[in-house]
């Protein structure tokens, strides 16, 4: 029953995580509720390791239907990697409570921000090009892959609001370049996890063709209904991220 239900959360949040990123809302609290007595870095590992197989599914989709700036993407991915291992070894070393408080506050103002602006990330309009471009995505891929190793929750979403805050891109777009760097940040995290043991593989199949399955369902609904649809799921997941995160931070 606990392969069964933790399966259904992994399709679900594949079908999120295709859209908007934010899959691990879903899937990480299903996880450690089906198996409250595991080592967490396990249930870490084991979620991380299903969810990757549909981030790379959704973005391959994603890659016939949308262009790629692949010349900047590349060295960020590179990037996102190298920041994503060394939060990861950094949080081996140092506490990363402190965050858990700021981060509440940090989406709020990422939530408030996107509704003033509601023009927002509807207009695919790039700022840049060429290497300012690049430097752009490597920043943004160093800064978010740390901290996705280095705490994690709402790393798509982040991903996504400072490719359109930032880089100009529209949200469809912006949450293509998200799931690519995602996918380095998670490998990295499955590279350590993996090193150190914390994974079932065996548990990490049934997810990865769940999360898979939802992956394709969420891709196809973006494709079809556009910009404003991903807005609409960024503003649902990042509301659902505040609320998840500040019961941790504050009431928990």
């Amino acid at each position: 029953m606990e392969w069964l239900l933790v399966s259904l959360a992994s399709l679900l949040a594949g079908f999120i995580d295709a859209i908007v990123g934010g899959g691990g809302l879903i899937l990480v609290p299903a996880i450690f509720a089906a198996f409250p007595h595991a080592p967490p870095a396990t249930l870490l590992g084991t979620g991380k390791s299903a969810s990757v197989w549909g981030t790379t599914m959704s973005a391959w989709k994603y890659s016939r239907r949308v262009d790629i700036p692949w010349a900047s993407l590349t060295p960020a991915i590179a990037v996102s990697f190298a920041g994503s291992f060394a939060g990861a070894w950094a949080v081996t070393v140092i506490s990363s409570d402190f965050l858990r408080k700021l981060l509440p506050l940090v989406l709020v103002a990422v939530l408030i921000y996107t509704l003033i602006k509601k023009d927002m990330g509807r207009h695919h309009a790039p700022r840049y090009a060429g290497r300012a471009q690049t430097l752009a995505a490597c920043a943004i891929g160093l800064v978010i892959g740390f901290y996705d190793g280095f705490f994690g929750p709402g790393t798509g979403s982040f991903f996504v609001f400072l490719f359109v805050r930032l880089l100009g891109y529209d949200f469809l777009n912006a949450s293509v370049s998200a799931k690519l760097l995602n996918i380095a940040t998670n490998v990295a995290a499955i590279v350590l996890f993996g090193m150190k043991g914390h994974v079932w593989w065996h548990f990490a199949v049934p997810l990865a063709l769940a999360n898979v399955l939802g992956s394709l369902l969420g891709t196809h609904m973006a494709l079809r209904h556009g910009t404003g649809f991903v807005r609409g799921i960024f503003i649902v997941v990042v509301s659902a991220l505040i609320l998840k995160t500040g019961y941790d931070a504050f009431l928990r």
